[in-house]
């Protein structure tokens, strides 16, 4: 992207008129507000749409389990705000593509960075939240973000995909959970493709910029598979 480029697709795909120029601030990273001459960066707004993700995560589990103590409740927030799950959603709705990056950022893989991406989603928050207000922001928290918040109320003690996937191997007999770990291109901007297996049968495989990433997504591709074909299986 370029600050010329027209937002009106990422609008569309968001579903709400956020004002271009809010927009376009929400998209500028430090690395290119340097290169610019010092222009603002999308900071403040990622600082103002961190605390609105905070509060709606915060609302929507609080009132939705009523029986959870406030441990679980803080342990399932985490993993739903959390650099990992935000870049996931910034991948899923395309933001990569719209981030204003100095050319120093472009050449080491930025647009698909985790800690880049996830700063991005809270500062489009932000922005919605200053141009469009409280209750638009809310929606867009929510649409954003309601699929995280039910994977985390079903996903067991452990809060993460590669911890609920061993309980289920364990629980279903399903053999030893091993991963195997590929990487292709250049070492500024490798990825990894994981595939995981429970005993000889492979059940998922993950793509990321680190092998931490590719076996998390290759554990949920699996939780998901298993619960499948085995859905009175719950933890």
């Amino acid at each position: 992207m370029n600050d010329e480029q027209d937002l009106t697709g990422l609008q569309e795909r968001l579903g709400v008129d956020i004002d271009p120029g809010t927009l376009r601030l929400a998209l500028t990273h430090r690395s290119y507000a340097f290169e610019a001459g010092g222009i603002p960066t999308n900071e403040r707004l990622e600082f103002l749409g961190d605390a609105v993700l905070q509060l709606v995560s915060t609302e929507s589990l609080y009132f939705d389990n009523p029986e959870l103590p406030e441990g679980r409740l803080a342990k399932m927030r985490a993993a739903v705000v959390n650099t990992r799950a935000l870049a996931g959603v910034a991948r899923t709705w395309g933001l990569g593509e719209y981030v204003l990056l100095g050319k120093g950022e472009l050449g080491t893989g930025g647009r698909d960075k985790d800690s880049i991406l996830a700063d991005t989603v809270e500062a489009v928050i932000g922005a919605c939240f200053v141009d469009q207000g409280r209750d638009a922001a809310f929606a867009l928290v929510h649409r954003f973000v309601d699929g995280l918040l039910t994977d985390a109320v079903e996903l067991g003690a452990g809060m993460d995909f590669k911890t609920t996937l061993q309980e289920a191997a364990a629980d279903l007999e399903l053999g030893s959970v091993m991963y195997a770990i590929e990487g292709e291109g250049p070492d500024h901007a490798r990825v990894y493709t994981a595939t995981v297996y429970l005993g000889d049968d492979a059940w998922g495989t993950g793509e990321g910029t680190s092998k931490k990433v590719a076996e998390s997504i290759a554990a949920e591709t699996a939780v998901r598979a298993i619960r499948a074909e085995h859905p009175d299986w719950q933890r």
